[in-house]
């Protein structure tokens, strides 16, 4: 029968539809987004993109011109500026400021794939090296607080763009989502003197059957209360609080991890559209104790309806036990 099941970190509850249950291949994968007869983001096309902030390249290349591996660039199109003073203010009960913060692209492969299944494991793990290096960048910025890495996979998961790519966008404040699951990191540390994210690991280590990879150094898994089928969170075994300051020697593992993971999920779900997420500590807190950073997969497999908007519950059709059982034995 169905089940309601509650998320220890956010006490957000979400319905485990198993009457509505589904496997693998009763979810349609959209068409693929057509590529483009000029695409901005390959090689040769430096010209069409914003200059470059930074770039992996061979030695004897020039920026904005061919011989790069991975490229970062300013969204031609930003969600924020870089520009500016923050001017928090008021307007009677509402608060305001400027959009001021950081919005970049990344770049993954002068080639034009639409998945970074198609690298191999050291240039994921160069690339995940840029995603830690602009943090570390865009954190000595005092204006910003947080930033988040995302990947949009698919036109039903928000690309544009066919070409492998991720976002950073950077903001003066922190997110609800992310203070939620502070908070509630918090709560349960002062409560039992230990880490929720560190306990699930173990917990999930223990019980096995929403696990999906255990390695030396990361586990995948489907969370207890997955919000969607598939949804998939890796997270460092060590107690690491801040993304940006992940030591280089664990970049090859997170990297082999996160290349096996992609290509469970492709291969199960056949290419489908999704999102990855990677939420960390804000810039302006310290290490803590009671907040672990990880990352989120999420297929886009399903639709949030009108119960879904009115009440905050996610109605998810696949049990996450039966999910990881599907990725495991691909």
């Amino acid at each position: 029968m169905p089940e309601l099941r509650k998320d220890p970190i956010l006490g957000r509850w979400v319905i485990i539809a198993s009457e509505r249950a589904k496997r693998p291949d009763d979810f349609k994968s959209p068409p693929p987004t057509p590529k483009p007869a000029n695409c901005p983001f390959c090689e040769g096309n430096e010209a069409v993109t914003p200059p470059e902030i930074m770039a992996v390249r061979t030695p004897d290349s020039r920026p904005n011109e061919k011989g790069w591996k991975i490229r970062v660039v300013p969204n031609k199109f930003p969600a924020l500026t870089i520009e500016g003073n923050v001017d928090k203010r008021g307007q009677g009960l509402y608060d305001r400021m400027n959009g001021i913060g950081a919005h970049e692209v990344i770049i993954e492969t002068p080639e034009h794939l639409s998945s970074m299944v198609g690298l191999n494991e050291e240039h994921i793990r160069n690339v995940l090296w840029v995603y830690r290096e602009r943090l570390l960048d865009l954190k000595k910025d005092v204006r910003l607080v947080f930033g988040l890495i995302f990947k949009n996979v698919g036109e039903t998961a928000g690309a544009s763009l066919e070409h492998t790519h991720s976002q950073l966008i950077t903001t003066p404040i922190v997110p609800i989502r992310i203070e939620q699951e502070i908070k509630g990191g918090k709560i349960f540390f002062d409560y039992r003197g230990r880490c929720i994210f560190c306990d699930v690991i173990a917990q999930e280590l223990e019980y096995e059957k929403r696990l999906v990879i255990n390695d030396e150094h990361f586990v995948a898994f489907c969370p207890f209360a997955s919000r969607f089928p598939f949804e998939t969170w890796i997270m460092p075994k060590e107690h690491l609080t801040h993304f940006e300051t992940i030591p280089q020697s664990l970049l090859p593992a997170l990297a082999h991890i996160l290349n096996k993971v992609y290509v469970k999920i492709e291969s199960v779900l056949k290419h489908p559209a999704y999102n990855m997420l990677i939420h960390t500590t804000p810039f302006d807190m310290e290490e803590t104790e009671y907040y672990h950073w990880h990352v989120e997969i999420i297929p886009r497999l399903t639709r949030m309806a009108g119960y879904e908007w009115g009440t905050g519950f996610y109605i998810n059709p696949v049990p996450p036990e039966d999910a990881a059982k599907y990725l495991r034995e691909i």
